[in-house]
């Protein structure tokens, strides 16, 4: 049985920081891409960091470039994201997901339950 349990998220001041993580257990060798999504009220869920469980590649949408962090804990089956001078946008659902090959939502075969990130003052 697939899980995918995140924690953290919440309410953070613009310019701040928080940190999601993802555990995963039960998953397959062809999902190899684990990583983060989000998705706001209107939009499409959107790729925002994943990281291979082969090599460690990571890919990051241009929002999230020099801002987010994802890195994977092998001996914990754990993946990470830092996030850091969030922005009012930044606010969203975010969910972790395990694809296949690529950070795509049509790739997604397993779905956390999501957790909501709030950018405020």
């Amino acid at each position: 049985q697939v899980q995918l349990v995140e924690s953290g998220g919440g309410l953070v001041q613009p310019g701040g920081s928080l940190r999601l993580s993802c555990a995963a257990s039960g998953l397959t060798l062809d999902y190899d891409v684990i990583g983060w999504f989000r998705q706001v009220p209107g939009k499409e869920r959107e790729g925002i960091a994943c990281i291979s469980s082969n090599n460690d590649n990571t890919y990051y949408a241009d929002s999230a470039k020099g801002r987010f962090t994802i890195d994977r804990d092998h001996a914990e089956n754990t993946v990470t994201l830092r996030m850091s001078s969030l922005k009012p946008e930044d606010a969203a659902v975010y969910y972790c997901a395990a694809a296949q090959r690529v950070c795509y939502k049509d790739y997604v075969g397993y779905w956390g339950q999501g957790t909501q990130v709030t950018v405020s003052s």
